[in-house]
C-alpha cells in the first residue's frame, strides 16, 4: 500500500508543478498590452485562470493528503540492526 501512495505522490507532485509553471505571472497582462493580446487564447479571456487556480487547489490538497499518509505509513518504528550488538562499556583501545 506505501508502494501505490509514493506513486500517487509522484504523480501528483508532478502534476502540480506542471500546473504551477502554466499559470501565467502577474505581470503577463502588461505585457499583452503591448502586442501580446492573444496570449490566452486557449482557455479564453479567463478561463485560464479559473481552471488552473482549481486545478492547484486540487493538486495541493492532494498532495498535502498523500504527504500525510506517507508520514503516517513512514511513522511506525523499525528495527535497528544496532540493537542486537551487545555493548561495551570499555572504551576502545588507542594504537
Amino acid at each position: 500500500m506505501e508502494i501505490v501512495v509514493t506513486i500517487l505522490h509522484v504523480i501528483v507532485c508532478l502534476m502540480l508543478i506542471l500546473i504551477v509553471l502554466l499559470q501565467s505571472g502577474k505581470g503577463a497582462d502588461l505585457a499583452s498590452a503591448f502586442g501580446g493580446g492573444s496570449s490566452q487564447t486557449t482557455f479564453g479571456a479567463r478561463g485560464a485562470a479559473t481552471f488552473l487556480s482549481k486545478a492547484t487547489t486540487i493538486a495541493a490538497i492532494l498532495f498535502m493528503l498523500t504527504s500525510l499518509t506517507l508520514y503516517y505509513y513512514g511513522g511506525k518504528p523499525s528495527s535497528s540492526v544496532l540493537k542486537d550488538l551487545p555493548s561495551s562499556s570499555a572504551p576502545a583501545k588507542k594504537k
